[in-house]
């Protein structure tokens, strides 16, 4: 069985600071587009991950943890070829290793007739990752908590995004972005509020686009200052970063923009991809249906 998994990207991303476990709280708005790694799940006699990125094969994957666990939950022994075909650029802050694992989910469940409603697998998602249970609705949804939380907003329609994917991360980026923040940093979270309140009444404002990292991840991410440079006058609206990055995204955007972009960005420094928003009756797999909004307004820049 062939079970597709959506990369995503932020509309809003807020930081409201640090809990008493450790853990930042964070209120933030999620969107599904439609570039997918593609989860192939088979019958085997024992657990089996695969990955055709390095470095991702066996335990080093979430979806061999997803599959434990969802496993562990009824008492049964994992047993599973699971072959991960990636297409989402990893570590870039669009959230391919918790789609693939909440993908995983969703197959193992049929494959094993385990019959577990979207309310037991988001349990169990929610202890794989913060992003993990939204990626079983996908479409637009407010995530709060440590991204655990997820409330269903109205869809947005399909909008062009244009991405733009750096060759060069680092190491541990997300510990790392979040140990960059200061006290001054951390917000109320009002944006995203306003953003939800906006998504609610129908519309959305591209201006009211928002991510705390930006303030601190030009210094962390080697030639990320020299790609935002380099993209300056070629887009219809600006770019912003995805989740910890380092993953831009420009929204709305059309074959122009792609074409722009492609041809000024050398290969060496990135990739750029046209993809689109979609709903959760695309992308979900666990789907609840929320109201559809009439559009969007705003300026692009």
């Amino acid at each position: 069985m062939l079970v597709p998994a959506f990369a995503k990207i932020n509309l809003t991303l807020e930081v409201l600071g640090l809990q008493d476990d450790g853990y930042h709280e964070v209120k933030t708005v999620l969107q599904t587009v439609n570039l997918t790694d593609q989860i192939d799940i088979q019958p085997g006699p024992n657990l089996k991950v695969e990955c055709d990125a390095p470095g991702l094969d066996g335990e080093a994957n979430l979806v061999w943890r997803a599959a434990v666990e969802l496993a562990e939950s009824r008492r049964i022994r994992p047993k599973a070829r699971i072959m991960i075909r990636k297409r989402i650029p990893v570590a870039m802050g669009l959230g391919g290793g918790s789609s693939d694992a909440a993908a995983a989910l969703v197959g193992l469940n049929k494959l094993w007739n385990l019959c577990l409603d979207p309310e037991e697998l988001a349990q169990i998602a929610a202890g794989l990752g913060s992003d993990v249970p939204f990626f079983l609705r996908g479409g637009t949804a407010l995530a709060e908590g440590r991204g655990e939380e997820i409330s269903p907003l109205p869809s947005l329609p399909p909008l062009g995004v244009l991405l733009i994917c750096p060759k060069e991360t680092v190491p541990n980026k997300t510990a790392t972005l979040f140990s960059r923040l200061t006290a001054g940093h951390y917000s109320d979270g009002g944006i995203t509020r306003q953003m939800v309140a906006t998504l609610m009444s129908g519309q959305f404002v591209v201006d009211m686009v928002h991510n705390v990292f930006e303030e601190v991840a030009f210094n962390v991410f080697p030639g990320l200052g020299a790609i935002y440079r380099r993209l300056e006058g070629l887009t219809s609206s600006r770019p912003r970063l995805s989740g910890a990055g380092p993953a831009l995204f420009c929204l709305p955007a059309g074959p122009e923009d792609f074409s722009r972009v492609s041809q000024a960005l050398p290969p060496h420094q990135g990739r750029a991809y046209l993809v689109k928003t979609i709903t959760p009756a695309v992308a979900g797999v666990a789907a609840s249906k929320a109201p559809t909004p009439g559009g969007y307004t705003g300026s692009s820049n």
